[in-house]
Parts: structure tokens; C-alpha cells; sequence
């Protein structure tokens, strides 16, 4: 009781003193480098709405895109020292030429002479970047994945790019983790997933790499995010063009491994000086296998073998996903934008399932069979409406943003079990044991964000704080009849209605400075959590109403030009997803439910992280990061029957993390490009679970090559491969495999038109052997999937070619939607 009003007073505190932040923070000015123009249709007639670009002098890339204002002037804030250029652009006028700015000084305000727009300027097609962004792109604080670039990637999921991901694992029951930690937040365009485990792979597994333009895996996320994903964030960024006009892309593939896969997409965006529509489509059709053998021991109090299966599991799989979105800006002043997005998620997922026990007794003789044969439909119908405002206050770069949220999931499944039992000559043994179920759940999200940021420039520095509320409501209704004997009984030991309600508030405020060779980012969060469960069907129940601090902070130092060290340290949740709290037993086959724990108690972390980068290219990072209540996916003997298992969720006492992550990139002129990715971690896991006592941990070690070549004649080509020694989860260990995908790629058309042709697993080795021991149960497993296919792609982008600046929405959604199921 003291340790909850000890919370609740530094609630009430931290909200009282949040005026206060704000009020500090608009009083303080100073002179920070700016770069200041205006751009001219004549001489004496300035040019509204222009698309002004700052680029490297170098090389030309990007730094930082704006709009001018109604009378033609643009500005440029926070710009470091450096040589830039500047370029306009107008759809009907071309582009301006390069206008120079060399920025001496951080407090440095330069002033353009006036940018002259004609009817005569050059086109802006002209203006070509040749250097391509490779796959794999490492920072201090995260690495990217650029997957519009990858040739391998093209028609494939972005569940198959992700499992090419440095340091992601996907494991047999599709869990992510992330460099050897689960408890990973995954996102779309900085909203998360409302998925987890299988609902969150075969969401993934619906989603086109051909849709997504990068890939972001965030290590140690800022105060600004929520505090959930205590091992880090996957954030996926979907195309979207951000030139003026009218522009689109188009893509389609073809895949064929042992079944058919196709994905098919296009994406639209029309801008105009007032006024940004876009929108996407895309469709996906994949059949899929999973092939699972399964040899299950069990043991008695003494640890004596008293029994065992062996299975051969067969699942096959036929997708067809829709999902699409449509938005619009409305740049209502130079300083304001409203914005509307909605997005939609249909998807139906058939399984098939045929599963082969043999039933061996204690003296390790087969006795007899059962087979169980499953058909499975899975219906999922998702929508999503965001409506967001963004404000510039003043020139001094104040800015406030807010954000509204409706979100609504809707689930149906229909199950049909048929298990026929035999004996040893192949005869039945008992009549056949018929199950029919059903499940219905709706999930519904409310959620509204504040958010301010201002500029220190007192400190030269920047400072952010907001707000966010959300209410979640779930409802789960699972009814199984027994079909047995004709008839349509209700089996009330596996049916249930559960009921979920939460509300997180939240509040955070963040600041940051740089010196010349050293920044500064400290910034603390909290979030108070009210969660209720109840169970219909039994009436258990669950009420929570806790309140917790999250700091962290992050500190860069630029030894020399050559040197720069970062350290980086935050407290993160991890609180248990909606279905995971739910205890209704999901019948799998006559051996093996699956269910719910409205005990599991969220998981706590505390993330270190020291990084050095070396001539900007070679990074390395130390780990360090202790977790308790660690939630971990068991399998083991349940207490109401005898050679019954029981696959769920529960709590360990402690997980110590140790983890070494290498970066190497390196090149061979301007033909080969190679980023190589190793990373050694040390998890080691405590605690007692189903009568088990756990002290487990191995030293991993994983590896991921991608490289790159240049060809003549517009040629590319890509090679990626990817090594895991063993590794543990909790009571889980996995063996070693390697995997290897290729691919070509020739551009045509001025390089609008590609075509792409890869190979992915090309030696078919990634499968999956798996060991787990309790004290009472012990099991092997054999795992393949449908992983070697050959993919045709074909991508065509057309329209204007002016680059424009783009808004990020990430919503107010966030860590809500990742737990919806």
C-alpha cells in the first residue's frame, strides 16, 4: 500500500509540474544555425508553396525537406556544421539551380540571396543520385533495413525479411526476438502490431516486402516511446511517394517452392500546394506448409520414464490477405496540418491439419495410435482511423502535435476436430471423437496523444513532453461442442467468455543537448496501468492498478574524427498480451491445449548499452540488461489428466543478458558492397516453474553477410547468408542452422521499370531441431517449412519525379495495439 501512494504522489507530481516545463521552455531563445531563403516566381513575385530541399554539398542526399510559405520564405533549424546545397522545385517550373550554403558555426544564421524560379528551369529528373542506400545500414542508436533496395527481399513476406534480419530470431512457435531477447514491440508506420505469437506471424506473413520501404530495429528507444518491448522496437515503414503531383508504384511477383505464393500491390499519392492525398492496396495469395515431428516423454516424480508420443504433425496453410489505406493532409497555413488516415486488414487463413501419435508405454513399446485431423478457418476483419493536427507555433521552432484513435478487431475461427483411434493392427479401438468450435473476439482501442517540442536554444538543446491516454476492451467468447455421439453438447471444460478492460495513462518529458564533440539526451516517463479480467464461465477474475517510472538517457562523445563512443541506459515493460492473460483452453489435439494465465505478471528491464563507432563504419555495442518476472512460453505435464500437456505462459524469476554486436562493412570499388553483422550474447535464465528448477544458458553466436554487386548494363546482384549457433529460451534449446537466399535484379525504362529473380533458402537447411526438459516432461522436435522458393518480381514506379517532404504519423495507438491478441 505505501509503495502505491509513493506512485501516485509522483504521478500527481509529475502532472503538476508538466505546466511548468512548458512554461520554462517558451521563455528561453538563443541563436542555433539556421539556413533562411525565399523563393521568387519573378523578380518582384515570391513563390508560395515551393518544395525546397537541403542536400549534402557531397553527395547530394537528402537532409531536410520544406514547404515555402505564402510569401516564399523557407527556413532550415538545427542544421550542423557543413556544406550544403539548396534546391527548388515547382510541378509546371522544373527546378532552381543549386543554391550554396557553407555553415561555419553552430550559432550560425545564414541568409540565401533570393532562389529564381522560370518556366525555362531544369527539369528535376535531371538531378540523379547514384549512390544506392545498401540493405543494411547501421547507426548509435539502431539499424536499418532498406528493403525496397534488396533484391533477395522482392516478393517475399515481411516475416522472410525480418528472419533475415541481424540479431531477429523467429522460433518454431513464432515468437520474435530481438539479438537473443523476446519481448519485442513490432510496428507499422510507429503503430504497433495488435498481434503476438502465430496472430502476429501470419499477420506478417500477409504483408508484402514489396510494400515496405525500411525496416527499423531500435535498441534502446527514447522516453518519448512507450515503455513497453523491453528488448526493443521493430518499427516497418510502408512506401509512400513524397513527390508533387501525381506519382504511384506497381508491383507484382510470382513465387513457387513446393506451393504457390503471389503478391500483388500499387501505391498512390497526389500532392498539391493545399491539399496531399495517398492511398495503397495489396494483395496476397500464399499456401504454405509446416511440417512438425514431435517426440514427447514423460516421467514420473522420480524422474522414471513412464511413457511417451511420437508425432508427426502436418499443417497446411492457404492465405488470401487484403489490406489497404487511404489518407489525406490538408495544409490548412505554412503552419498547420490536419491529416485523416484509415486503413483496413482482411484476411482469411485455411489449415489444414493431420496429426499421427503413436502411444508408447512405460516398458517403451508401441501400443496403440490416434490420428487427428483439423480443419481450421481463420477469419480476421481489421480497421484502423487515425486523425491527427500538427502546429508550428512560432519560428522559433515550437511545435505541438496531437493525434485521435479508433481502432477495432474483429476475430471468427471455426474448428472442426476429427480423432480416430487404433490399435496396433490398424483397427478402431473406440468410435471416433468428433469437437466443433468456435471463436469470436472483438477488440476495440481508444487512444488520444498531446505532444510538444521547443527548441533550448539557451543550451542549444530541445525539449519534448506529452501526454496519452488509452482504453482497450476485449471480448472473447470460445464455445466447443462434443459431436461424438450426433448430437451438439456443449463441452464446458474447454469452452469460456472472457472479458478485458485496461486504461494506461501516461506521461514523459525528454531533453536533449550537444556540445562540439559531445550530446546529452536524458528524458523519464511514467505510466499508470488499470487492468481487469474476468472469466464467465468459472468466474476467476483479475484487478490491477499499478503506477512506474521509466528514466533513461543516453550520452555520445566524439573522441576524435576518427572515435565516437555512446553509452545509453532505460527501465522497459513488457505486459502480457490480451489472449496471454486469458485462461480458456484452446484444444490442439487429444494430447496437447493450449491456454491462458491471469496470473502473468508483466515483465521489468534494465538496459545497458555502450557503442563505439569506428570511420563512421564499424560499430560495436556491449550489452548488459536484467529482467525479471521474464515471461516464457512452457510446455508441460497438466494436472487434469494423465500424458496431457499443457502449452502456456509463465513467469521466471530473473534473466541476465550479455550481448557483444559487430558491424564490418566494408567494399571493393564502387562494384561491391558487403555489411556484415555478428553478434555473440550470453542469456542466462532463473527460476522454478511446473516443479522445474531453471538455471539455463549457453554462449550464441549469430551471423548475418549481406553483399551487394554492381553489374554493367543496369545489372545487379545480392547475395545474403545467415548462421545461429545454439541457443536458449528459457526451458527451450535450438540447434545450430544456416540459410542462404540470392538474387539478380536488371533496371530498364530510365531505371522506373525493374525486374527481379531470387532464390530464397537456397540449399533448404533452414529447419529447425529443438529440445525441451522439465522436471516431469522432456520433448524433441523437428521443424521444416515451405522456405526454398524462387521468386519473379516486377516493380514499375511512375509519375512526377519532385521529391517533397513527407509526415510521419505514428498515432497515439501504440503499445496497445501490439497486445490485442
Amino acid at each position: 500500500m505505501k509503495n502505491s501512494l509513493t506512485h501516485q504522489s509522483s504521478c500527481s507530481k509529475l502532472y503538476l509540474l508538466l505546466p511548468f516545463f512548458f512554461f520554462f521552455c517558451t521563455t528561453v531563445s538563443a541563436q542555433q544555425a539556421t539556413i533562411a531563403g525565399k523563393v521568387l516566381e519573378t523578380a518582384d513575385k515570391p513563390l508560395g508553396y515551393a518544395n525546397v530541399l537541403l542536400l549534402k554539398a557531397a553527395d547530394s542526399s537528402l537532409v531536410k525537406g520544406t514547404l515555402s510559405d505564402e510569401s516564399g520564405a523557407f527556413l532550415f533549424e538545427g542544421i550542423a556544421v557543413g556544406r550544403y546545397k539548396v534546391v527548388a522545385s515547382m510541378v509546371g517550373l522544373g527546378k532552381s539551380k543549386a543554391m550554396e550554403a557553407n555553415v561555419t558555426s553552430e550559432a550560425e544564421a545564414l541568409k540565401l540571396s533570393p532562389i529564381l524560379m522560370s518556366q525555362s528551369a531544369t527539369a528535376l529528373k535531371e538531378v540523379v543520385i547514384e549512390a544506392q542506400k545498401p540493405f543494411i545500414e547501421q547507426h548509435l542508436d539502431k539499424t536499418v533495413l532498406n528493403v525496397e533496395n534488396s533484391i533477395v527481399s522482392a516478393g517475399n513476406t515481411a516475416l522472410e525479411v525480418l528472419e533475415k534480419a541481424p540479431g531477429v530470431v523467429i522460433d518454431q512457435n513464432d515468437n520474435i526476438s530481438m539479438r537473443g531477447r523476446q519481448g519485442v514491440i513490432v510496428m507499422v508506420d510507429g503503430k504497433p502490431v495488435p498481434m503476438s505469437g502465430s496472430e502476429l506471424a501470419n499477420m506478417l506473413r500477409g504483408m508484402s516486402a514489396n510494400s515496405v520501404e525500411k525496416i527499423e530495429l531500435i535498441t534502446n528507444p527514447s522516453a518519448k516511446y512507450d515503455a513497453a518491448g523491453n528488448s526493443g522496437i521493430i518499427d516497418i515503414r510502408l512506401k509512400r511517394d513524397k513527390s508533387l503531383g501525381t506519382n504511384g508504384t506497381f508491383s507484382a511477383s510470382y513465387g513457387q517452392g513446393r506451393f504457390a505464393k503471389s503478391n500483388q500491390g500499387v501505391q498512390l499519392n497526389h500532392r498539391t500546394k493545399k491539399f496531399n492525398f495517398f492511398g495503397s492496396y495489396n494483395y496476397v495469395l500464399r499456401k504454405d506448409y509446416n511440417d512438425l515431428d514431435i517426440y514427447r516423454r514423460f516421467l514420473d516424480e522420480n524422474g522414471a520414464f513412464i511413457g511417451a508420443y511420437d508425432q508427426q504433425n502436418r499443417f497446411d496453410f492457404t492465405m488470401n490477405n487484403h489490406s489497404g489505406r487511404v489518407g489525406a493532409d490538408y495544409f490548412l497555413s505554412p503552419k498547420t496540418v490536419l491529416g485523416v488516415v484509415a486503413s483496413g486488414f482482411a484476411s482469411d487463413l485455411d489449415r489444414g491439419t493431420n496429426n499421427r501419435s503413436a502411444v508408447i508405454n512405460a516398458a517403451g513399446q508401441t501400443e496403440s495410435s490416434f490420428v487427428t485431423g483439423a480443419d481450421v478457418e481463420h477469419g480476421r476483419r481489421n480497421q484502423a482511423y487515425n486523425f491527427n493536427l500538427k502546429h508550428t507555433l512560432d519560428s522559433l521552432g515550437r511545435e505541438i502535435s496531437a493525434d485521435l484513435d479508433y481502432i477495432a478487431y474483429r476475430n471468427t475461427d471455426e474448428q472442426n476436430f476429427t480423432t480416430n483411434y487404433y490399435n496396433l493392427s490398424n483397427e478402431q479401438i473406440r468410435d471416433p471423437y468428433l469437437l466443433y468450435g468456435t471463436l469470436d473476439g472483438e477488440l476495440t482501442i481508444r487512444s488520444a496523444r498531446a505532444d510538444y517540442r521547443q527548441p533550448l536554444r539557451a543550451i542549444g538543446g530541445n525539449f519534448e513532453a506529452g501526454l496519452k491516454s488509452s482504453l482497450v476492451k476485449a471480448d472473447n467468447d470460445l464455445a466447443f461442442f462434443d459431436r461424438s455421439n450426433g448430437g451438439n453438447v456443449p463441452d464446458t471444460d474447454k469452452s469460456n467468455h472472457f472479458l478485458y478492460d485496461e486504461n494506461i495513462n501516461a506521461a514523459y518529458v525528454n531533453a536533449n543537448k550537444k556540445w562540439s564533440k559531445t550530446g546529452l539526451q536524458l528524458g523519464l516517463r511514467l505510466e499508470n496501468t488499470i487492468a481487469k479480467g474476468r472469466q464467465l464461465t468459472d468466474g476467476q477474475k483479475f484487478d490491477r492498478n499499478y503506477t512506474q517510472l521509466f528514466p533513461s538517457a543516453a550520452v555520445n562523445y566524439s573522441l576524435n574524427k576518427k572515435h565516437d563512443l555512446g553509452v545509453s541506459v532505460s527501465r522497459r515493460i513488457n505486459r502480457p498480451s490480451y489472449n496471454q492473460l486469458n485462461p480458456f483452453k484452446n484444444f490442439l489435439d487429444p494430447s496437447t491445449y493450449a491456454a491462458g494465465n491471469p496470473f502473468l505478471k508483466p515483465e521489468l528491464s534494465y538496459s545497458f548499452e555502450l557503442t563505439h563507432t569506428f570511420d563512421q563504419r564499424f560499430i560495436t555495442k556491449l550489452s548488459y540488461s536484467r529482467t525479471t518476472d521474464v515471461m516464457v512460453q512452457v510446455l508441460s505435464p497438466a494436472e487434469e489428466g494423465e500424458k496431457l500437456v499443457v502449452q502456456t505462459f509463465r513467469n521466471l524469476a530473473s534473466l541476465d543478458y550479455y550481448g557483444l554486436t559487430l558491424t564490418a562493412p566494408f567494399s571493393i570499388g564502387n562494384w561491391f558492397n558487403s555489411v556484415n553483422n555478428a553478434t555473440f550474447y550470453y542469456g542466462h535464465y532463473k527460476g522454478y516453474v511446473a516443479d522445474t528448477d531453471l538455471s539455463n544458458g549457453i554462449p550464441t553466436f549469430n551471423l548475418n553477410s549481406n553483399n551487394t554487386i554492381k553489374l554493367p548494363n543496369d545489372w545487379s546482384a545480392e547475395l545474403v547468408g545467415v548462421y545461429r549457433s545454439r541457443e536458449v529460451y528459457g526451458f527451450l534449446e535450438v540447434d545450430p542452422l544456416w540459410f542462404m537466399s540470392m538474387g539478380v535484379q536488371k533496371q530498364f525504362w530510365d531505371r522506373k521499370a525493374s525486374v527481379k529473380l531470387n532464390v530464397s533458402d537456397v540449399f533448404f537447411t533452414n529447419k529447425v531441431n529443438g529440445y525441451t526438459a522439465l522436471a516431469r516432461y522432456e520433448e524433441n522436435f523437428f521443424q521444416r517449412r515451405d522456405t526454398q522458393v524462387a521468386t519473379l518480381s516486377f516493380n514499375y514506379r511512375f509519375g512526377q519525379a519532385q521529391s517533397g517532404p513527407s509526415r510521419r504519423r505514428t498515432g497515439s495507438a501504440e503499445e496497445e495495439t501490439r497486445r490485442a491478441n
